[in-house]
């Protein structure tokens, strides 16, 4: 092989720019890395018309996953029909290809088959279709890989990553899900997280929840009795750790060098300064398990779906973060019983699946 880093990559909505995307990513390949896809050949040939490029990628089937592979592969899961798509539109079809495309890439890479986990956009509202206690991917994350404990989402650039301590919830519920230990927890996995990523001591500046910081308790107290105890517990844990910032001058400060990581108590606390920041070059790394998960911060772009034009920019800024990371956390290889058992559970297909058999067919050969 050309590399020991192994990419395993799901096939995203193919209602959006997913499949244009690695269309056009597997077109011009990143030397060093091999790739394997999971998804539709059918769907990729789809992607490769709308990108106006042309794939020449080996197929293989299941029984071949752990063999020597060179170069970049698809593993076709006959997850989805084109004729079903719907450009431009949220399907269940479309959600459910989607969910068994990143099951599989998962289950592949806790088998030590891949050293990491990408994906082309996916489309919440196509999956909970499919998959009706869908709620994001970290909670599928989870199931899948019958995780001890729930990964952390981090949206990457060149300037500054942004941690945060919730993240798919309501505004409404964010001051009652916040506690020391959780924001603790959040900063260690970040100072672990950006070591693996090269950072030596990462400088992180912690987001105040309310104006100003609570002004002296004048807008609220979580900031002094909720956010200021982690930082100091922090802090006495030897990471280089400031806080609470003001949240609206402390992505003014991380881009000012003053810190590498800004964590923010949710979501779009620290997702509209990113995207702000650097929309097409965007990383989502989803971190706290045995290998990376990354993926374009941008959605699937539905209004601009099927038409040549999407920027492949944040994909292979996802795929080289990925190679980064890759291989730090995860012993690449397993045992022939280990090989079938994943094979097993990738020819089972999950009672959410859409389909109109039981079991997925890999087709052998190209």
């Amino acid at each position: 092989m050309t590399d020991s880093r192994r990419i395993a990559m799901a096939l995203g909505d193919a209602g959006g720019i997913g499949l244009e995307l690695a269309a056009r990513v597997l077109s011009d390949a990143r030397e060093g890395t091999d790739i394997l896809v999971f998804g539709d050949r059918r769907a990729l040939e789809l992607g490769a018309h709308q990108a106006g490029v042309t794939l020449d990628l080996p197929v293989i089937g299941l029984d071949a996953l752990g063999a020597p592979i060179d170069g970049n592969v698809l593993i076709d899961l006959g997850t989805f029909d084109p004729d079903d798509a719907m450009i431009g539109t949220a399907t269940a079809s479309s959600g459910a290809a989607a969910l068994e495309n990143f099951r599989a890439a998962l289950l592949t890479a806790k088998a030590g088959l891949a050293d990491a986990v990408a994906f082309t956009p996916f489309n919440k509202a196509a999956m909970r279709m499919a998959k009706s206690d869908y709620v994001d991917e970290i909670g599928f994350v989870d199931a899948v890989l019958g995780a001890p404990r729930s990964g952390r989402e981090f949206n990457v650039l060149d300037e500054v990553w942004n941690a945060r301590v919730t993240s798919h919830i309501p505004l409404r519920d964010v001051a009652g899900m916040l506690n020391a230990d959780r924001i603790f927890d959040s900063l260690h996995l970040t100072v672990e997280v950006m070591q693996d990523a090269g950072f030596e001591r990462p400088r992180i500046g912690v987001a105040a929840l309310n104006p100003h910081a609570g002004d002296g308790r004048n807008f609220g107290t979580e900031d002094e009795d909720i956010i200021l105890p982690a930082v100091e517990r922090a802090r006495a844990h030897q990471m280089a750790v400031t806080g609470p910032v003001p949240s609206d001058t402390v992505f003014v400060r991380a881009l000012k060098g003053e810190f590498d990581a800004v964590l923010t108590m949710f979501h779009d606390q620290g997702q509209i300064a990113m995207k702000l920041i650097g929309f097409d070059r965007g990383v989502t790394l989803i971190a706290g398990y045995g290998f990376p998960i990354v993926t374009p911060a941008h959605g699937t772009a539905y209004d601009i779906a099927g038409q040549g034009i999407a920027d492949t920019g944040a994909t292979l800024a996802a795929l080289s973060l990925g190679r980064r990371l890759a291989g730090r956390t995860t012993q690449r290889g397993t045992d022939d019983a280990a090989r079938a058992d994943l094979r097993a559970a990738l020819t089972k297909r999950p009672d959410w699946a859409a389909g109109k058999t039981g079991t997925t067919k890999a087709i052998a050969g190209s």
